[in-house]
């Protein structure tokens, strides 16, 4: 290599170090402006939702809490303003990577695909996917779905999980994709499909806001068990290890414990909705062991 190239493939590489260290991340940003940017969901019950009053309630949402706490302890400021910030299942990535949000804790799936577009704090939840339809219906698992019209939420990891069934010989079916999961329920409601396909901790949630909950069964046998957590931009390490702390503290303490049955067994706003969904073995182990591994 000449000389002069080598020079200025140094310079650049010097540069490019500079201008990267010049970015600031997003603990210098919510420093530097006095405000952390939260995402929230409208209708991923009861994980982050829309109160009757537009109060943005949820377990994850009472989570995400302690982080603005822990970020505002971590930089010692008297003061953090909280903006709360509405996404969908179709931007949250982008919100993120764009700086518009600074953090996401919704209902939002960490597996290695996605690990390509944004960091994963530790998990806040662990689900598996599975069916709700009409009670006493002809639906009881997934084969039986094949030929049916069945929804789901557009952009999640369900929506995936149906296209690669429906590549399967002998079980293709007519997938609906609807924009965020109450429309979802309301497409099954109305008769346009026979099943809502959708992590089951969210299921319980549209069937528990149902008029008549005993209409609807969650039923099948789960096709996978994901893991939640919250979401923040790649490699934003420093950032990561704050929230990661947070959540560890709040595993570790018996918090995560109590606030789950808040959320899961007992009635919430806005009408008194009890998902009556126990708590589970994987969820016990997680709160003995936080991690931050996706479930693939």
């Amino acid at each position: 290599m000449h000389r002069p190239v080598r020079i200025l493939i140094l310079a650049a590489s010097v540069l490019c170090s500079a201008a990267a260290q010049a970015a600031p991340g997003t603990l210098d940003r919510i420093r530097n402006l006095g405000v952390i940017h939260l995402g929230y969901r409208a209708s991923s019950i009861p994980f982050s939702y829309l109160d009757a009053d537009g109060t943005v309630l949820g377990y994850s949402q009472d989570l995400a809490r302690r982080i603005v706490q822990a970020v505002q302890n971590h930089l010692e400021l008297s003061k953090l303003e909280v903006k709360l910030v509405p996404i969908t299942p179709q931007n949250r990535f982008l919100m993120v990577d764009s700086g518009r949000i600074d953090i996401e804790c919704g209902s939002t799936t960490h597996n290695r695909e996605r690990e390509q577009l944004a960091s994963f704090s530790n998990t806040i939840f662990i689900t598996g996917t599975r069916i709700l339809t009409r009670s006493g219906g002809p639906i009881d698992d997934f084969g039986d779905l094949a030929g049916q019209r069945v929804v789901t939420t557009a952009g999640t990891t369900s929506d995936q999980l149906l296209y690669k069934r429906n590549e399967r010989p002998g079980e293709a079916m007519t997938i609906l994709s609807a924009h965020d999961h109450a429309d979802a329920f309301a497409t099954l409601q109305a008769g346009r499909a026979v099943a809502f396909v959708m992590d089951d901790a969210l299921l319980f949630g549209v069937r528990a806001e149902a008029a008549r909950p005993t209409d609807w069964v969650v039923t099948g046998k789960p096709q996978s068990f994901e893991a939640y957590a919250c979401t923040i931009k790649k490699g934003d390490l420093a950032f990561k290890r704050v929230a990661d702390q947070a959540i560890t503290e709040f595993m570790r303490s018996g918090e995560a414990e109590r606030l789950y049955l808040k959320w899961f067994t007992q009635p919430i706003p806005p009408n008194g909705l009890n998902l009556e969904f126990p708590l589970s073995d994987a969820m016990r182990a997680l709160f003995r062991s936080p991690n931050d591994e996706p479930l693939e």
